[in-house]
């Protein structure tokens, strides 16, 4: 076997033939990885994901653009407030971190701001670990990590992410910060919007414990890292800002059980044709035969999460399979697994009729049937 050094360089080597030889790479961030996680079956999206494919740009070329994304104002409104949030070395938001979840701590009024810069993910990887070893070393003061970049195993393939900010606190104490848009209106924000936050939240509390794991310093309590996330956002509707701790270990426990699951990437590359390639240019026909060879689970979720849902959603409706109609839907059909088998045994047509699914669905075809009958005699 050879060694893991040259596994590495050969899957990563693989890996880039499948993305296209010219094409960059195209980073898996936590918000992809959250997505990722919730949908471990779809080896389609691992494979993608892992090959740093662009998956919007798949997409258009497949002739199914998405409208999935943030909007460029959308954007340049989030910079501008994160940049507010961090002006004067991130005063304003040590003080949140401090009002909202040390506040038994001195105040931050002297914090440390490393410097992160770095050549390439690695780099910046190394450099995040080595100023994260140094706050522990510093213990009884507060340190601010601006943009980290932390390495999580996917699949057996690194993924490089970067939070907002992390904040080392004077107890040994890490926290994750996510600085988002959204208002947070009398004190509460859309809850699906924090939940999407929350679940982005929980891979970087699980890239930082990889980290805490493999730090110990002498004469100091080990690192460990806080489960309640500090989520920065404007107040109401001006550009100040104000926080929420949200408690993330629900969203960390789910998202470190799915990653686990997920078929790791070297399986799902070696069963693809010799030849496979995801490179836009491509032809169509070609393009579209290379993306067909690897399965996909749909889901309506998927619209929300995934660039290419609506190819997908095409596809799985045309080969009329019932996890288009959503999940909850899958789970109450048990062995049927398409809607012309459901039909069939709703008709009496197919299907054992002991099965108790087949006979709930013979019983709702009787009483809509009656119920149609008794419309047409009125």
């Amino acid at each position: 076997m050879p060694p893991p050094r040259t596994r590495g360089t050969a899957l990563r080597q693989q890996l880039a033939e499948l993305r296209g030889p010219d094409v960059p790479a195209k980073a898996l961030d936590a918000r992809a990885l959250a997505a990722l996680a919730a949908n471990p079956g779809c080896r389609r999206r691992a494979i993608l994901d892992g090959a740093g494919v662009n998956k919007a740009t798949l997409a258009s070329a497949l002739g199914s653009p998405s409208a999935f994304g943030q909007s460029q104002f959308a954007l340049t409104r989030g910079n501008a407030f994160e940049a507010k949030v961090k002006a004067d070395g991130g005063a304003e938001l040590l003080r949140l971190v401090h009002e909202k979840l040390d506040r038994h701590a001195e105040p931050p009024t002297d914090a440390r701001v490393p410097d992160l810069t770095a050549i390439g993910p690695e780099g910046r990887t190394a450099r995040t670990a080595l100023a994260l070893r140094e706050a522990a070393e510093a213990y009884g003061a507060w340190t601010l990590l601006d943009h980290p970049m932390l390495a999580l195993d996917v699949a057996g393939s690194p993924a490089f992410l970067e939070p907002d900010a992390v904040v080392v606190h004077p107890d040994g104490g890490w926290t994750v910060v996510e600085i988002k848009s959204f208002p947070m209106l009398d004190g509460s924000a859309d809850p699906a919007k924090v939940g999407a936050a929350a679940r982005q939240a929980a891979v970087y509390v699980l890239a930082l414990e990889e980290v805490a794991a493999h730090i110990t310093v002498a004469d100091a309590p080990a690192p460990e890292v806080c489960h309640q996330v500090l989520l920065v956002c404007p107040k109401d509707f001006s550009n100040l800002p104000t926080a929420s701790a949200v408690d993330v270990r629900k969203q960390r426990a789910v998202t470190a059980r799915q990653l686990a699951r997920l078929t790791r990437i070297q399986d799902i590359a070696d069963t693809l044709p010799e030849g496979t390639c995801f490179d836009p240019a491509r032809p169509a026909e070609e393009l579209t035969a290379a993306v067909e060879s690897v399965p996909a689970t749909y889901a309506p979720e998927c619209l929300s999460a995934c660039e290419l849902a609506f190819h997908c959603r095409d596809r799985s409706r045309a080969a009329g399979v019932v996890t288009s109609l959503g999940r909850s839907v899958r789970a109450e059909l048990g062995a049927l697994t398409t809607v012309p088998d459901v039909l069939a045994a709703a008709r009496g047509e197919a299907g054992d009729p002991a099965d108790p699914t087949v006979a709930a669905l013979r019983r709702a075809a009787a009483l809509r049937a009656e119920a149609l009958g008794a419309a047409a005699c009125r």
